[in-house]
């Protein structure tokens, strides 16, 4: 199946080659960046030398084996080092691949310990002549400006199956963090009064109890809330607060480092001093609202929040190609943190559509997330913001087109051997512009159909190409077949028929495979609604607690957090979370003494709530405290 759809993929990838396919581009009008042409040849410019993976079949067994209980390998996780010298690349194809950088005239910065990777420094000249490319500058339709080869890279045959990507030529932002601001605060009785946590804020008209933390006040929750909601406080109640604990961040955003310990500090939560270290990878992200450094501190607020006494690792890097892979394989190797999220993505179809016909790219991430679940390192990564059709959030489209949007799923989300956090809207009472109350009265898959649903009956406004497809991402990879976990899943989904990505602007016209049996995301779904959301610190974004805000981004660090927690409590990583949560929903079902509860009701414009697993919420919402009993019990 998979070379079938490489050779679908073809025609349209070396389309997009030749237009100068971006995603930026589609979310600025449909303009292909200016060519300015080549490149300053002299330029200096730092390239990531992916080395292909041995033994993949039986690395993959053995994660399995990892977490399950009973087997003599449960919880045996390797070290960076003894992954290296079982399945990275050997002594002999790591000396042809540093032969041929001295050929080329490249200098070796650096040997990565899992050897997957080599990094090396030049210039652009010696890159195109290495590669047999030619690197040009673009300027985008918002002014920016980037470089990247005009046409695909040629790698060295003699290094076939040793050499298998060449990421750093291409300097342009594309991957989006998964954050999403309500689009009106809805008008309340609880709302207006919300607690914002100020010396001039009116008190809750019902009393907040439970954590003590918590608002109880949707568009304005802390970390109490969710801990409230998804039975977190009996963990707190017997000391389990992330002590021994290290969570790692991977973002393409710098932060300020005081917004965490203000917010904290604002919702009254006592954490562990002097927590966070930051680790710039490749010259580190940028510090700017802009760019992204709001996501960044939600994403330390958030899993530092559940986990007040976890140290939090920080890596980031710029948003291109090579720094989202350099993010992942420099905090896998150095084999410090016990978990590790990430809330930046893009659809999956673009990967596919980008990148040559063997798909290196993914494929080079995935070799990275399988070195960190065998070393025990549970990742998380977002489903997205954009419903069941993620291409358009970046893209745009409406169902009445004479072509729809496809139904995409979100990558990294995508890849088999991350948890995928999903998105949920909680009860609560609302109202738009004056309109009529409603409410949601049990938690639902999240999708802002409601909202459009809302203005169309009770204000006769057309609102869908507003809000148009925003919910919690989800669907089936039409790259990843079918992992083992899901197998035995009832709900899991095959791709759906006639879904075409047509953009004629850009010579896209791809036919997505039908009934492929592909990975379904998202796994687990919490809160993401920022209708129902989240207050957080950013003074990149503005002063003080910013309210209102939402997306499965939120999910992620929450879920990274809960892993702290969970290693605490049983004393010791948990490794990868879905060959234990399946089987745990598959065997033991809902109700009160379930690690889930079921999400029956609501949709991400597609996927709707039902019994079991949907690609809306995935297995449904997390109950924590039963999740740790089994962990430790079975």
């Amino acid at each position: 199946m998979l070379k079938n759809l490489h050779r679908k993929s073809l025609a349209a990838s070396l389309a997009l080659l030749l237009c100068g396919f971006t995603t930026a581009s589609f979310a600025a009008g449909g303009s292909a960046p200016a060519d300015l042409g080549a490149s300053n040849a002299s330029q200096k410019v730092n390239v990531t030398l992916v080395l292909g993976l041995h033994n993949q079949a039986a690395l993959e067994s053995y994660i399995y084996s990892t977490v399950t209980q009973g087997n003599p390998s449960y919880h045996r996780f390797l070290t960076t080092d003894q992954f290296a010298d079982r399945y990275g690349a050997t002594a002999d194809e790591i000396s042809k691949v540093q032969a041929f950088i001295k050929q080329q005239g490249l200098t070796q910065v650096q040997l990565l310990p899992n050897h997957l990777a080599i990094q090396v420094s030049g210039t652009i000249g010696q890159f195109n002549k290495a590669f047999q490319t030619s690197v040009h500058d673009y300027r985008a339709v918002d002014g920016s400006t980037f470089h990247r080869p005009s046409k695909a890279l040629t790698l060295p045959s003699a290094l076939s199956g040793t050499l298998v990507l060449a990421s750093g030529l291409n300097s342009e932002p594309h991957f989006r963090s998964h954050r999403v601001t309500a689009l009106e605060p809805p008008q309340s009785n609880s709302q207006a009064n919300a607690l914002a946590r100020s010396a001039t804020a009116a008190p809750a008209v019902t009393p907040c109890t439970g954590n003590p933390t918590a608002t109880c006040t949707p568009g304005h929750f802390t970390v109490g809330d969710v801990a409230n909601r998804y039975n977190v406080n009996p963990l707190y109640n017997a000391g389990v607060n992330g002590k021994g604990s290290t969570i790692g961040i991977a973002t393409l955003a710098d932060f300020v480092v005081d917004d965490a310990y203000a917010y904290w500090s604002d919702i009254g939560l006592p954490v562990k001093p002097n927590r966070i270290t930051k680790v710039p990878v490749d010259g580190g992200g940028p510090l700017s609202g802009p760019n992204g450094s709001g996501e960044t501190s939600l994403d330390v607020e958030q899993s530092g929040g559940l986990a007040p006494w976890a140290d939090i690792i920080v890596y980031h890097a710029p948003n291109t190609d090579a720094g989202f892979f350099d993010i992942f394989n420099q905090a896998v190797s150095d084999n410090k943190v016990d978990s590790l999220s990430v809330s930046w993505g893009e659809p999956e179809v673009f990967y596919i559509l980008q990148l040559d016909a063997n798909v290196a790219y993914m494929q080079s991430l995935h070799q990275v997330f399988l070195e960190a679940a065998v070393q025990g390192i549970t990742m998380f990564a977002t489903s997205g913001d954009s419903g069941a059709f993620d291409t358009v959030r970046c893209c745009g489209g409406l169902p009445s087109d004479p072509v729809p949007p496809p139904l995409t799923a979100d990558s990294p989300g995508a890849d088999p051997f991350i948890t995928t956090a999903g998105g949920t809207t909680v009860p609560f009472t609302y109202s738009f512009r004056g309109g009529p109350q409603a409410s949601i009265t049990k938690e639902s898959v999240w999708g802002w159909d409601y909202i459009a649903n809302y203005f169309q009956t009770n204000l006769g406004i057309n609102l869908l190409p507003n809000v148009f497809s925003v919910g919690g991402g989800g669907g089936v990879s039409v790259f990843w077949p079918t992992p083992r976990y899901q197998q035995f899943t009832s709900g899991i989904r095959k791709t759906e028929k006639n879904q075409t990505w047509l953009a004629p602007e850009f010579g896209v016209n791809y036919k997505l495979p039908a009934n492929f049996r592909g990975r379904n995301e998202p796994d687990i779904s919490l809160n993401a609604d920022p209708e129902t959301g989240y207050s957080f610190v950013s003074s990149t974004d503005g002063a003080g607690l910013l309210t209102f805000e939402g997306g499965t981004s939120f999910v992620a660090p929450q879920l990274n957090g809960i892993a702290a927690l969970l290693r605490q409590s049983t004393h010791g990583r948990t490794g990868f979370w879905n060959p234990q949560i399946y089987p745990l929903q598959n065997i033991f079902g809902y109700g009160p003494f379930s690690a889930f509860n079921d999400i029956k009701a609501g949709d991400n414009w597609f996927y709707k709530g039902v019994g079991g697993y949907e690609p809306g919420a995935g297995i449904g919402t997390l109950n924590v405290t039963n999740l740790a009993i089994f962990l430790s019990v079975f």
